[in-house]
This record gives C-alpha cells, sequence and structure tokens, in this order.
C-alpha cells in the first residue's frame, strides 16, 4: 500500500500517549492536552479500553474518552486510536487473538461500536488494531487451535524435505507467522467496514526476541504504516546500558527494512520511570530522550510517540512510565524532547523529505535459524554462542562494529533482501552465524556474488537446513557458494585468535577445519585452513567459520574486526559522504540526505568526550550545527562531542 494522502502530507510528528482510566475528571484531561500542544507535539495514542466504554447491561458510554478526543480536537492533537478489547485488569498489553468463535464476534462488535463512535471527531487520525501483537510462543487459544487445524489442511507438501531424513517441521512457527498476519487483517477488513481508507497502524514489540513471528512484507498489503515498540526496561536484555542507543538503532533498521515503501512511526519509547513493571527499573535520561528520538528520525520514521505522558493511577504500572511529574508539570525528559521538537521544526524542510543513506551493505538475519535456535536448547551450562540468543547478537554485533566506524548498515530478514537486480556491485551481505540458510536462498545468494555482490559468512552460516537437518556432510549445498567444505567444528572453551589477511581476529565458541574445492586460504594453523576468501563471478565471499562478531562483542572490542571489514567491504567505493577516520568506540552516526542537503546525527555513549575526524567525501560541504545538547562543536571536520551528548550537524 503507497503513503496515503493523509500520511504524505504530515510533517514528522512528535507525541506522547495520553492514558485515560475512570477517576480522571474532564479538566485534568484538557490540561493533559494542552500540556502535549505545550511541549511541541502534535500526536498522541490513546488506548480504548472496552472495560470503560461498555455498560453491563450491554450499552456503551464513551463519556470518559469522548473528553480525550474533544480536548484533542480543541488543541490541534491526532489520535491513533489503540483499539483494546475487553481484557482482564492485569493485562498490560491487551488482546492478542480471539479465544473462540464467540468471542471473534465480540471483538467484531466492539470494532463497530468504537470505530464508528469516533471516527466523527477531527483529531481521529488513525487506528492500531492490536497493541503489540506477538506473544513469543504458540497460540493457546481454542481459535488458534482451530485455525491450525484449518490452516494445516492447506498445506501443500513442500518441495524441499531435506533429501527425506527424518526432520523437524516447525508447523507451530510458521503457523504463528501466518495467524498474526491474518488475524491484524481481519481487524483492519472490520475497521474498513466502518471507517473506510483510515490509517492503520502497529506496532510490535520486544523485536529482537519476537521478530520470527512477524511476516513484515505481508503486513505492507493492507498497514498504511509500520511501527514498533521499543522499551528498555522491558525489550533490550542484549544490551547493557551504555548500548541502549544502539539498540534503538538496530530496532529502528529493522523497522525500516520491514516498512519497505511505506512509511514506519516509533509507536512507543519509554518516556519516564518504571518501578515494578518491566523486567529493569530504570529512568530514562534527558540525554537519552534525546538520543532515540534522533536516532528514530535519522533512520527515517515519520515520528515517534513516547508511553506516555501521564502516569495511570491504578493496576501494575500505576506512577509509573510519564513525561509529566505527578503535579502534571513537565519533566527533564519532556523539556528535552521539546528541545528536540524545536529543531525539527525549525528545519522541517530538510527533515520532511530526508532519506537515509544508503552504504549497501546489508546485515541479514533468517527467522529459521531463530526458530531452530530455540528449539534446540537442551539447558546446562549456559554458553552465549549456543544460547538462544546467539544468532540475533551476532548480527547486533555487526550492526554495532559498523556504527563505531561511522557506517549505518541495513538490518533485514533474508525475505525482505531484494535477489531480483541485474547486478549488485557496491552491494554486500553479512550472514552473521545465521545457522539456517533455508534451501530457497542457495541459488539466490550464488547469484548476488555472480553478479557483482560481497559476502561475508561468519560462525555456522549454513549449518541446517530449514528443518534442522545438517547440511555440512558430502553434498554440502554451498559448497559453490563458499569455495569449500567442513570437514569438521570443534567447540572451544577459550577464545582464540585467527588471524585472517595478517589481522588478528577472535575465534568464540566453535573453530572449523576447512576444506577448499576453490576458494583461497586466508587463516591456516598447523595446515589446517581456517577461513577462506572465494571469488565466484564478478564477486566474492570470505567465510570465518567462528563467532568472530559475537566474540569481539563479548570482549568489548571491534577493533579487529573493523579492521577486518574496512578491507573486504571497501568503504571509499560507497555511498557515504561520511565515515570516522578511525573507528569510535561508542559513538554511532546516523546520515540522511534531502537534495543537495546532508545531515549527520552523532550520538556519544561512551563516557568521555570524543575527539575525532570525519571523512568526508565532498570537501566543499560546510557544516552548521542544528542540534548539541552540551557544547559539542565542529571545525574543519573534527568533531568534539561529550559524553552523552547528540550533535546534529547539516552539510551545505
Amino acid at each position: 500500500m503507497p503513503y496515503s494522502s493523509k500520511e504524505q502530507a504530515t510533517p514528522i510528528m512528535l507525541g506522547a500517549e495520553v492514558f485515560i482510566e475512570p477517576g480522571q475528571s474532564p479538566q485534568e484531561i484538557d490540561l493533559w492536552f494542552k500540556r502535549l500542544q505545550e511541549a511541541g507535539m502534535t500526536v498522541t495514542r490513546v488506548r480504548l479500553f472496552e472495560t470503560y466504554m461498555h455498560n453491563d447491561d450491554g450499552t456503551w458510554d464513551f463519556t470518559l474518552f469522548d473528553e480525550a478526543y474533544k480536548a484533542a480536537d480543541k488543541y490541534g492533537i491526532k489520535i491513533y486510536g489503540n483499539l483494546f478489547p475487553a481484557t482482564a485488569f492485569t493485562d498490560l498489553g491487551g488482546l492478542k487473538f480471539p479465544k473462540d468463535e464467540k468471542h471473534l464476534g465480540t471483538i467484531a462488535r466492539y470494532v463497530e461500536n468504537v470505530v464508528g463512535h469516533f471516527k466523527q471527531f477531527r483529531s481521529c487520525y488513525g487506528w492500531v488494531p492490536v497493541n503489540e501483537p506477538g506473544v513469543g510462543h504458540f497460540p493457546q487459544e481454542q481459535f488458534a487451535t482451530d485455525k491450525f487445524k484449518e490452516w494445516q489442511s492447506a498445506q501443500s507438501n513442500p518441495e524441499y524435505n531435506s533429501g527425506g531424513y527424518d526432520r523437524f517441521n516447525f508447523a507451530d512457527e510458521r503457523f504463528h507467522l501466518y495467524y498474526n498476519t491474518w488475524f491484524l487483517q481481519w481487524l483492519t477488513d472490520e475497521i474498513h467496514k466502518h471507517d473506510p481508507g483510515s490509517i492503520i497502524h502497529i506496532n510490535n514489540h520486544a523485536i529482537f526476541k519476537n521478530v520470527a513471528e512477524y511476516d513484515f512484507p505481508a503486513w505492507r498489503n493492507f498497514l498504511t504504516s509500520l511501527g514498533g515498540s521499543a522499551h528498555a526496561s522491558w525489550h533490550f536484555a542484549y544490551f547493557n546500558r551504555q548500548q541502549y542507543a544502539l539498540a534503538v538503532a538496530a530496532n529502528c533498521e529493522i523497522l525500516r527494512s520491514g516498512a519497505g515503501e511505506i512509511p514506519w512511526f516509533m509507536t512507543e519509547l519509554q518516556g519516564g520511570n518504571n518501578t515494578y513493571s518491566g523486567f529493569l527499573a530504570l529512568c530514562p535520561t534527558k540525554e537519552e530522550i534525546a538520543q532515540w528520538l534522533w536516532i528514530a528520525i535519522g533512520s527515517e520514521s515519520k515520528g515517534a510517540i513516547f508511553w506516555c505522558l501521564n502516569p495511570r493511577s491504578s493496576g501494575i504500572e500505576a506512577g509509573e512510565w510519564a513525561m509529566l511529574n505527578y503535579h502534571n508539570q513537565p519533566s527533564d525528559r519532556l523539556l528535552a524532547a521539546t528541545n528536540v521538537i524545536n529543531a525539527l521544526n525549525e528545519h522541517s524542510s530538510f527533515f520532511k523529505g530526508a532519506r537515509e543513506v544508503e552504504s549497501g551493505i546489508n546485515i541479514l538475519y533468517t527467522r529459521e535459524s531463530l526458530w531452530i535456535e530455540k528449539t534446540l536448547q537442551m539447558g546446562g551450562k549456559s554458553y552465549e554462542g549456543r544460547d538462544e540468543g546467539g544468532v540475533m547478537k551476532s548480527a547486533i554485533a555487526y550492526f554495532e562494529a559498523l556504527g563505531e566506524a561511522g557506517v549505518q548498515a541495513n538490518f533485514k530478514e533474508i525475505s525482505e533482501f531484494d535477489f531480483n537486480k541485474s547486478s549488485y556491485n557496491g552491494i554486500a551481505i553479512i550472514l552473521p552465524h545465521q545457522i539456517s540458510i533455508p534451501s530457497k536462498y542457495r541459488a539466490l545468494l550464488e547469484c548476488f556474488v555472480k553478479q557483482g555482490g560481497k559476502l561475508i559468512a561468519d560462525g555456522l552460516t549454513g549449518y541446517y537446513d530449514e528443518n534442522a537437518v545438517a547440511t555440512i556432510r558430502l553434498g554440502f549445498p554451498l559448497r559453490n557458494l563458499l569455495g569449500a567444505d567442513v570437514l569438521e567444528y570443534k567447540a572451544i572453551d577459550d577464545m582464540e585468535e585467527m588471524v585472517v589477511d595478517s589481522i588478528a581476529l577472535p575465534a568464540y565458541q566453535w573453530k572449523a577445519l576447512l576444506k577448499s574445492t576453490t576458494a583461497n586460504s586466508i587463516a591456516a594453523r598447523d595446515n589446517d585452513i581456517m577461513a577462506t576468501h572465494n571469488e565466484l563471478g564478478k564477486g566474492s565471499v570470505y567465510w570465518l567459520p567462528s563467532l568472530v562478531g559475537l566474540g569481539s562483542r563479548i570482549l568489548g572490542d571491534y577493533g579487529h574486526l573493523n579492521m577486518f571489514m574496512a578491507k573486504a567491504l571497501d568503504y571509499s567505493t560507497r555511498n557515504m559522504p561520511f565515515v570516522f577516520e578511525a573507528p569510535q568506540h561508542g559513538v554511532l552516526m546516523k546520515t540522511m540526505v534531502n537534495g543537495k542537503e546532508t545531515v549527520t546525527i552523532l550520538v556519544n555513549k561512551a563516557d568521555v568526550r570524543r575527539e575525532f575526524k570525519l571523512i568526508q567525501k565532498d570537501a566543499a560541504l560546510q557544516p552548521i550545527i542544528l542540534f548539541a545538547n552540551n557544547g559539542g562543536k565542529i571545525g574543519g571536520g573534527h568533531i568534539s562531542i561529550e559524553a552523552e551528548e547528540t550533535l546534529v550537524i547539516k552539510w551545505m
């Protein structure tokens, strides 16, 4: 679905969710929307709780939520109405799936009443059919069980069955992927019965763990925009606090890729303190608020909404998450967001149409790798490389390493990559410990390389097919692509060194012994080949069969990995107007372009001031600072940026 005219005409929108619950007065609700306007915010989301509208006698009373929409009309605030059919008081996330056929009918009647009523308000901007779809496991409801049987009977025999070996079929996971899409499509159709052509937006959550159940390309067929929730307290278990800006950046890139040609919008960012809810307790700093906003904008988000503006008064989250204090005054976090809004408004002509600069480097993950990794968990001693999360952490490692070099990479599920080009000159794929390469991608990856692409395969990439059958025995299907066979993998207890083209890289968890067919050895020990480089057609493949990325992450040092990637991927040939002269630990940069103007967004998560030089392709470009929240400076391409600072520079 292309951008709607309503979306195209809208500049970047920032806001915070207004939480509505019984006990609130019309005057206080009015004040919250006034606070949004005073902060320069233009959008909010409201949870439309059925339990607070639908009376026991079957009648509907919309009075409480009418006050919110009236206030939004008054102060010029757009509302995403978040559908929230009846659920338990203690249910934080809300409905994900119907329980049975009768429940599906009650959901349809809820949609009819709520959408039919609130569409009358000028402030009614669009709808969020489900809050945070994704449950992390096979749905347990009777409706899902019945739907599974219906789905399973419609499945044809697979074209590929792992050569006749016994296998896992991952039917539960494949159904879950289908079922999420089916329910979202059904809800969209129900909404459009009562508000035809209205905006439909979805916010997935816990993306680093739940992403394997999201079929983003299928969602594009009915969504107006894609979104997500990125809460440090709930969703960033694979990161420490210094890496939260990185976590937001990786989350944003996964969403940007998933959205494709439709817009994306960060639906929820943590806005305030959490006490008993969340997996850890924290309060974002004002500096983090600015970092997260600028990173989202630099990743082409059409805006962002904080969870939330006002603290709710009841439930598990009582008194938590808000950007206003308990006296309805702006916190330092809300004031920080306003500073970002002011800068965006001052330079709206640039940001409204800006696009992220493409480096041509693509970090790809496969959902089958995530499925297999989870299925094969046996407990016992914890090893970061083979625990659940090893696959995603390996991908994150390459994303972080490239970020420290000032290189922004795409972060895509393999089905989102365009394998239909006639030439891949200047394009690179990194497969970081993707333990499963589904059979249908083998030939596509070969064509990618033959047509000029560069490929880096790390860890146990390609160890399994899509059914968790080992592929590395005789007849290895990736032999032509990688130019070698695996003789064996050996588990190693300690980090070892693997010298690749004179660069010492960390070998972690496993090391391989390879037998070359067409590839050249680029790392060897005692005459055993440990890594290879294969020329294939117009392109080439580097095979590093150890957890080089994750090992670098564990060591907290990407210096040598960046040396290798700079050599293998040749940054000087890429479409990047700026890179760091040398990698900067803890610093990340987003680069956007609009016409002849370029903007760089720099965030320093190091605990000290960073001084470094940018290498710029066009030496004639002159910098103007658009935003600096701690005195950051630039002169002659030399950057000075304080710890925790965000520095935004326009080049003209």
